[in-house]
């Protein structure tokens, strides 16, 4: 199993570094870095080529510069700078840990690799989240609720998977569709999940995901995307009965 990590960026000279470093110091070496920039301008193109140095340099024992690369450029946004990171991913597993994200500890990949051992017909892998703050703190729970056999239908009443606590393999991996300006994480997933025959929980925190603000308008357009994807993937009569229940529950579901 070699996985091929993948690191959107723009702009991020702030968050950059702690997400490097997660990634750099897992004790399991099995992996390539990828990292995708979008043409930034503050210093975020500086961190990425001080580390690239410090690999060249055998800072870091294990990685050899090969494992390590990077492109910048103009993009389409995040969900377009995904899919540049897959066709440039060379592993037989894709994981997204973008910048501010930070896998959960030095001992992850490790695990992972372990779990998929005892289950090589795997087609995704997936665990536990944190939600965290800039700060590093952490202030949630993703989902106390994940799947414990996760499937398409799972997905009828939401995002039950964090997306940066789940591995999926490249063959079953399709390309993002930049239709969507929020909500393409969540057709991806269906889309895997659609191809999938094993997918495998593993009751472990992969990840801290950085939590962020988001606007009235763009969580009205979140729900508009949403609603098309699900009537997509799960016809009409499902989807608004699927929203009743969601709406019911909303106002006891903490919020972060």
């Amino acid at each position: 199993m070699r996985v091929s990590i993948i690191t959107v960026t723009y702009n991020v000279e702030k968050l950059l570094e702690k997400t490097i470093l997660s990634v750099l110091n897992q004790t399991c070496k099995d992996f390539e870095y990828i990292i995708v920039d979008g043409a930034s301008t503050d210093k975020t193109i500086e961190i990425i080529e001080r580390y690239e140095l410090r690999i060249k340099n055998g800072n870091f024992h294990g990685i050899t510069p090969e494992q390590f690369r990077w492109i910048s450029e103009p993009d389409q946004g995040l969900y377009d700078a995904m899919n540049k990171g897959m066709d440039l991913a060379t592993g037989n597993f894709v994981w997204f840990i973008n910048a501010g994200d930070l896998i959960f500890d030095e001992y992850t990949l490790q695990n992972i690799k372990n779990a998929y051992s005892n289950a090589p017909a795997s087609d995704t892998i997936y665990g536990q989240c944190l939600f965290i703050d800039k700060q590093g703190n952490t202030i949630g729970e993703w989902n106390k609720t994940i799947p414990e056999h996760l499937t398409k239908n799972s997905l009828l009443y939401g995002l039950r998977v964090c997306h940066q606590s789940l591995l999926v393999k490249m063959t079953i991996a399709p390309q993002y569709n930049l239709k969507y300006e929020i909500c393409a994480d969540y057709d991806w997933l269906i889309r895997v999940l659609e191809n999938s025959k094993l997918n495998s929980f593993v009751n472990q925190y992969f990840s801290k995901f950085l939590i962020a603000g988001i606007s009235s308008q763009k969580r009205t357009k979140a729900w508009r995307e949403r609603f098309f994807i699900m009537k997509k993937a799960f016809g009409l009569s499902k989807t608004l009965l699927s929203h009743f229940i969601i709406i019911l529950k909303y106002p006891f579901t903490r919020k972060y």
